[in-house]
C-alpha cells in the first residue's frame, strides 16, 4: 500500500477510534463517516447535515464477512448481487445487529454497501467495524460531486478531513436496492 494511504489510514483511525467523525473519500461520491457503532458520533453526523435521525445514513463494511456481524441474516439474493454488481450497490437490510440505534431506520432497517475501493476497504478493515457514510452536503442540498465543492460549514464540522483524492471528480452515489428476508427485492436508486 503507499505511504501516504497507508499515513492516511492511521490518522483516520486514531479520530474514529475517539468517537470523531470525517471527512472522506468513499467509493462513490466524499462522505462524512464515524464508528458506525458509536451513538454520540452518529448523532454529531445528524446535527452537523441538519437532518432528521429518522432519516437512515448507509454503512460500509469491507467483506461479506462483516456484512454477516452486523445483519441478522443476510437474504442470499444479496450475495448475488454482492457478488456480481460491476458499480457500488447499497442493500437495505432488515434487523441490523451491532449498530448504533440511531442509525438504524424505524422499519428496523439499515443499508450497507460492501465496498471494494482500497483506501475504504483497508480503513474498515483496521477500524474493524463498519463505517458510516452519507454524502457530505447539509441535507437538501446537492451531493458535491468534488472536493472543491463541499460546503465550508462541513469542512468546519468535522474532526479530520483525509488528504487523499482531492482532485477526483465523483459520477454518482450507489445503486440503492431493498432485499427483505422474505426475498422482495425493490430497486430504490437506479
Amino acid at each position: 500500500m503507499e505511504n501516504n494511504i497507508k499515513q492516511e489510514i492511521e490518522n483516520t483511525l486514531e479520530v474514529l477510534k475517539k468517537g470523531g467523525i470525517i471527512l472522506y473519500p468513499t467509493d462513490t461520491v466524499w462522505g462524512i463517516g464515524c464508528d458506525a457503532t458509536n451513538p454520540q458520533a452518529v448523532e454529531r453526523i445528524y446535527k452537523l447535515k441538519k437532518r432528521a435521525d429518522s432519516k437512515a445514513m448507509i454503512c460500509l463494511v469491507n467483506s461479506v464477512k462483516m456484512l454477516e456481524q452486523f445483519v441478522d441474516k443476510v437474504p442470499d439474493p444479496a450475495y448475488d448481487v454482492i457478488d456480481h454488481s460491476n458499480k457500488p450497490t447499497t442493500i437495505i437490510y432488515d434487523n441490523p445487529i451491532r449498530v448504533a440505534n440511531n442509525l438504524v431506520a424505524e422499519d428496523e432497517t439499515l443499508a450497507i454497501r460492501v465496498v471494494k475501493e482500497k483506501f475504504c476497504e483497508q480503513l474498515i478493515y483496521k477500524l474493524r467495524k463498519p463505517l458510516v457514510s452519507t454524502s457530505a452536503n447539509i441535507s437538501g442540498e446537492p451531493t458535491p460531486k468534488s472536493f472543491a465543492q463541499i460546503a465550508p460549514e462541513i469542512l468546519k464540522g468535522v474532526d479530520y478531513i483525509v488528504n487523499l483524492y482531492h482532485s477526483k471528480i465523483s459520477d454518482k452515489p450507489s445503486s440503492i436496492i431493498k432485499i427483505g428476508n422474505d426475498r422482495t427485492v425493490k430497486v430504490i436508486r437506479k
